[in-house]
């Protein structure tokens, strides 16, 4: 009997160790961003200035623009319902939910099949391109920083990468380069004076820029405790059609249209025409 108390008293005694070493989450140290976020402001990178393009890249927007003019996509693959992704979907196009745990902060978004965010805070480093497939919304790996030294969280410091092509900054064609390697670096915090202004600073690495381009998003608190949250479906509406690298247009009684001037129509060599 003596020893099975022995027993029992190590086990609890390591139970108790393992319970005092292990990561706790202190909800009280992290800033407050329940609730529903809306965006401040126009949902592009106007704000931004002109865009610091090489030469090729500044040729590749130009001929974006003027695919646009010409009834096309203009290389915006969300025209056709993809992702939007980074850093595009931080345009905030519909409410946002952050969503803060100890090891991972979700950045919830119900715009274009729902765009959600993983930003991994638990001091992970990057995985090898064998171990990631790269996705719109990309891979990301965030830091809690404490700058006033008062024992809380003030910003979230979040670096990005691993992104799938093609992407662009907003709806108005502006391109990221083909190569895949951007890098988007971003600044997450409250507003000091306003508890229900939250900033993202994002600066972004790419190829295609002579040097990195910021742009600052603010977004404010929806002041409602149970805040209306909507699924977007984007191909419930959706009339563009890409096929075969043409941008087509469904017409209103659902028959395929084009949408400039003396465009080919699309391949039909496997249906069989009716005869007349």
């Amino acid at each position: 009997m003596h020893g099975l108390r022995v027993l029992a008293a190590v086990a609890l005694t390591a139970a108790l160790m393992a319970t005092a070493g292990a990561r706790t989450f202190d909800e009280s140290k992290y800033p407050d961003l329940k609730g529903q976020w809306d965006r401040v402001g126009v949902p592009n990178w106007t704000p931004a200035g002109t865009p610091p393009f090489t030469p090729e890249y500044q040729a590749v927007y130009e001929a974006n623009r003027a695919d646009m003019k010409n009834g096309g996509a203009g290389g915006v693959p969300s025209q056709y319902c993809y992702p939007q992704g980074m850093p595009m979907m931080m345009n905030i196009y519909d409410p946002m939910e952050i969503v803060v745990t100890l090891d991972v902060t979700y950045i919830l978004i119900s715009h274009v099949n729902d765009s959600y965010r993983r930003i991994y805070t638990d001091g992970r480093g990057w995985p090898s391109e064998d171990e990631f497939v790269p996705t719109y919304a990309g891979y990301s790996i965030g830091k809690w920083v404490d700058e006033d030294g008062d024992g809380k969280f003030d910003v979230l410091e979040v670096e990005t990468r691993h992104l799938l092509n093609p992407r662009v900054y907003d709806a108005s064609g502006l391109p990221f380069h083909s190569d895949g390697k951007t890098v988007v670096k971003e600044r997450i915090y409250v507003d000091r004076a306003d508890k229900d202004i939250l900033y993202d600073e994002i600066t972004v690495y790419d190829n295609a820029l002579t040097r990195p381009w910021s742009i600052t998003k603010k977004a404010k608190r929806v002041p409602k405790a149970r805040p209306l949250w909507r699924t977007a479906v984007c191909a419930e509406d959706n009339a563009r059609v890409k096929i075969d690298g043409e941008n087509y247009f469904l017409s209103a009684d659902g028959k395929l249209m084009p949408t400039r001037k003396d465009q080919p129509p699309p391949d039909t060599q496997y249906f069989t025409r009716k005869e007349r």
